[in-house]
């Protein structure tokens, strides 16, 4: 029983943890991760639907995508700060 409760924490509060994390500055294009972070919660939402299979392959491959989108995003906007903050 507490396993499960658990459980269902975790996705809301990853998807917290990623949408605070990129909120600092909105210069930067932020499209894709806000994409990638959608396939998670779509892939969410099939497994709370019973669609397993297909539900954590869409929700593996947004998290990757998050992962990958957010590092470059990061990347870009703490550039954008060192350039405004030294440039």
């Amino acid at each position: 029983m507490m396993r499960r409760l658990r459980g269902r924490w975790i996705i809301p509060a990853f998807l917290m943890v990623v949408a605070l994390s990129g909120g600092v500055v909105g210069a930067a294009d932020k499209t894709k991760v806000d994409e990638a972070t959608s396939r998670v919660e779509r892939g969410a939402k099939q497994i709370g639907q019973g669609e397993l299979g297909p539900g954590f392959k869409e929700f593996f491959i947004g998290i990757g995508y998050t992962i990958v989108e957010g590092a470059k995003f990061t990347g870009v906007t703490i550039g954008e700060f060192f350039k405004k903050a030294f440039g």
